[in-house]
């Protein structure tokens, strides 16, 4: 594996990034929409400290929409167009080309995290200064093992079905995990079943290992060791299973 094939492709990703700002804009604007119409609009019943629950469900939001839905439909297309068929005949590996994108998708995370917490300020999140430590690196740390988590996921999809199949599976993982997961409507909401099976999701770990940072208190072992290892085997999977073009 060579860092400087990666840090070359990593630049690449970037500038693609950059020159599609409507999409970065999109994926940026719609975490930061929900967290400001439901710290107004009280419907999900998290009581007066709507932001304080929210804030974490948003940045896995965040985490999802750039690492998983973006990144898939992106690369999806790049697959589609044989973009991606052009860098099989380079020395630049299939893990390589994971690795890069994955930490393109780090970069655009960064934006959104502190877009995220500005807007939450706004809104009255106050953190402990004792606590701030504490959630920078928790948080930073599943905010990091959720993006690559993510991030294989979206690859898998990309890299081995049709673009318009990814388009479709992408977004519609999108809007069930939204929904399941306990980012938008606490897990105590849902049937205990499907509460319970949700906490194997990287969504559900990803917002419970935040809420718990943010709170200071609360279990983190669990959430995160989910996280850790839809981190470390869907990149691995992604790699393995990925493909340069519809023929292999």
């Amino acid at each position: 594996m060579s860092r400087r094939r990666i840090v070359a492709q990593l630049q690449m990703e970037l500038r693609l990034l950059l020159r599609n700002g409507e999409n970065l804009l999109v994926t940026i604007g719609i975490p930061v929409g929900l967290l400001v119409f439901f710290s107004f609009v009280d419907v999900l019943g998290v009581g007066p400290d709507a932001v304080d629950f929210l804030l974490p469900g948003m940045l896995t939001v965040g985490v999802m929409a750039s690492a998983m839905v973006s990144l898939a439909i992106a690369t999806g297309f790049e697959r589609s167009y044989l973009v991606l068929k052009r860098l099989g005949a380079t020395p630049l590996t299939r893990l390589e080309l994971v690795i890069a994108k994955a930490a393109a998708v780090a970069v655009v995370l960064a934006l959104q995290v502190a877009v995220l917490v500005t807007a939450a300020l706004l809104l009255g999140w106050r953190i402990e200064a004792i606590g701030l430590g504490r959630a920078a690196l928790v948080g930073g740390a599943a905010l990091a093992l959720g993006s690559a988590a993510f991030a294989g996921i979206g690859l898998t999809m990309a890299g081995r079905l049709r673009a318009s199949s990814t388009l479709a599976l992408a977004n519609g993982l999108f809007v069930v995990l939204l929904l399941v997961s306990g980012v938008i409507f606490p897990l105590s909401s849902l049937p205990p079943p499907l509460a319970r099976a949700a906490t194997v999701l990287p969504s559900a770990s990803l917002a419970q290992a935040l809420r718990s940072a943010f709170a200071g208190h609360g279990s983190l072992v669990a959430p995160m060791a989910v996280v850790a290892a839809w981190a470390v085997v869907a990149p691995v999977v992604a790699a393995r299973l990925f493909r340069w073009d519809d023929g292999g």
